[in-house]
């Protein structure tokens, strides 16, 4: 496989964590259980937040097995485990020690369980494991997920790259064949929803959470297949978009209908999986129309997306906390939630991270990456 840009996946990557902080940002007004929560909860936002659900952090993994592709085109099966702990590794140990325990102190501090500096409370955050004590990594979780599949899916990778199995070849039939033959990617992901969901709710923990890490890995290693079929790949998801799109759409009211109505039938799995997949392909195939081209736009962003993402959910907890209790109109504190989220990051970004060579390292950032005055 020749090494190559694709500047669509560049894109739908920047594109799924900038829904990922906005999604961050509407756990501060939903119902559902998050860190802080603002004074007023918005319950129609919770629709769009369902929405988006069924396909954020799929597509992620999905992204990240393809990115594992382009990186064992020039790499051997060391370098590449060197650069994941370098990458990985070093953000996650970075952000437990600085990053996360704003978060855990502002959440204690509206619970009522603290109440001191923020300097006097850093001790407390490496008593117990949270949520009943402090210690945590938060939304960094997809670090060490990522990272632990990325080793175990390595001796599969060389293989793959080696030509050494036959599913890339049968897979590349079936799809200049048969288009929609790219939906068989269904059917492992339907057994997990069916075997595993039920019984191992997620948790981000690592520990006993079967059912995600056994998901997210099969979509990681889906996306390294994808990507090594090449043209196959492209062409069937381009041929079948107008019919994965309308298949999403008409499984929206479906799938909302079967939670509320037939939580235990296992049409619920099955109507997940499709939709979910459908969203998937649908992203991909108009990306690859309309998003694969060079821009200054996505070289820039793409660099800054994992400071972004390091950095987004501290910031939008002190931003929430501060706005809690002001009687504000829950659509100007979004706002505020999100200019400040993106802003701060920014600023964070262009002006300290990128600039220095070891806070760079810290946060995950690569070697060639620009450093110093942006270059013309």
């Amino acid at each position: 496989m020749e090494k190559e840009r694709r500047y669509d996946i560049d894109w739908i990557r920047v594109l799924a964590f900038d829904i990922l902080i906005l999604y961050h940002v509407g756990m501060f007004f939903v119902p559902w259980g998050w860190h802080i929560k603002n004074n007023q909860i918005v319950d129609w936002l919770t629709w769009p937040m369902l929405f988006v659900n069924q396909w954020r952090l799929p597509i992620l993994f999905v992204v990240s097995g393809m990115g594992t592709r382009f990186a064992f085109s020039s790499r051997s099966a060391s370098e590449y485990i060197k650069e994941r702990t370098v990458r990985l590794i070093i953000p996650l140990m970075f952000g437990i020690l600085l990053v996360v325990p704003p978060q855990v102190y502002a959440e204690r501090l509206v619970q009522g369980k603290t109440d001191g500096s923020f300097f006097a409370f850093y001790p407390e955050f490496f008593t117990g494991v949270y949520p009943n004590g402090n210690f945590s990594w938060h939304h960094l979780w997809f670090l060490p997920y990522l990272y632990l599949m990325s080793l175990v899916a390595t001796p599969l990778f060389i293989r793959l790259r080696k030509g050494k199995t036959l599913i890339l070849p049968l897979l590349d039939r079936l799809l200049r064949k048969f288009p929609a033959g790219i939906y068989v990617f269904i059917v492992p992901l339907f057994l997990v929803e069916v075997f595993l969901e039920p019984y191992f709710p997620v948790n981000n923990a690592l520990v006993n959470d079967w059912y995600a890490i056994s998901r997210y890995m099969l979509l990681f290693v889906y996306g390294f297949i994808l990507i090594s079929l090449g043209d196959s790949f492209w062409t069937s998801i381009v041929k079948i978009k107008w019919i994965s799109l309308l298949l999403g759409i008409s499984l929206i009211p479906v799938t909302l209908w079967l939670w509320y109505n037939a939580p235990e039938s296992i049409l619920v799995p099955l109507a997940k999986t499709i939709q979910m997949w459908c969203w998937i392909l649908v992203i991909f195939a108009f990306a690859s129309i309309y998003l694969n081209r060079k821009s200054r736009v996505i070289e820039y962003r793409n660099k800054a997306v994992y400071p972004f993402y390091i950095l987004h959910q501290t910031i939008t907890v002190i931003i929430g906390y501060w706005l809690i209790t002001n009687p504000m109109h829950y659509s100007f504190k979004f706002a505020i939630l999100v200019a400040g989220t993106f802003g701060l990051s920014w600023l964070l970004y262009e002006f300290i991270i990128r600039r220095n060579r070891l806070i760079a390292v810290l946060f995950g950032l690569k070697r060639n990456n620009t450093y110093g005055k942006p270059q013309n």
